[in-house]
């Protein structure tokens, strides 16, 4: 993939995929949670609103996105969620992120 092509280790693979799907995702969007994990509050079914991407720190070995969430904003894995009303770049940045992990990267 063109997002890592030049990435040398997993972290630079890490912020090769950090980098774009912070510049091409349009925030904020909404998205339903497709899958329950246990490091995330956001049950499955459940609708969320995305706010931004969470700080480079917090996404060194998964990709995570924030959300609003009971007043303020928690950071949850990108994997976990779909956005199927947000623009097309959004979504297609969210299936590349999807196909990235089902592969086992």
């Amino acid at each position: 993939m063109e997002i890592v092509v030049d990435a040398y280790g997993s972290e630079e693979q890490a912020m090769g995929w950090y980098y774009y799907l912070q510049d091409t995702m349009q925030f904020p969007f909404t998205a339903t949670c497709i899958t329950k994990r246990r490091i995330s509050p956001v049950k499955e079914g459940e609708t969320v609103e995305v706010v931004g991407m969470a700080s480079e720190d917090e996404c060194e070995r998964e990709m995570f996105v924030e959300i609003a969430w009971d007043g303020d904003r928690l950071a949850v894995p990108l994997s976990q969620l779909e956005a199927p009303e947000a623009d097309a770049e959004t979504q297609q940045a969210i299936a590349d992120w999807h196909y990235w992990v089902n592969q086992g990267y």
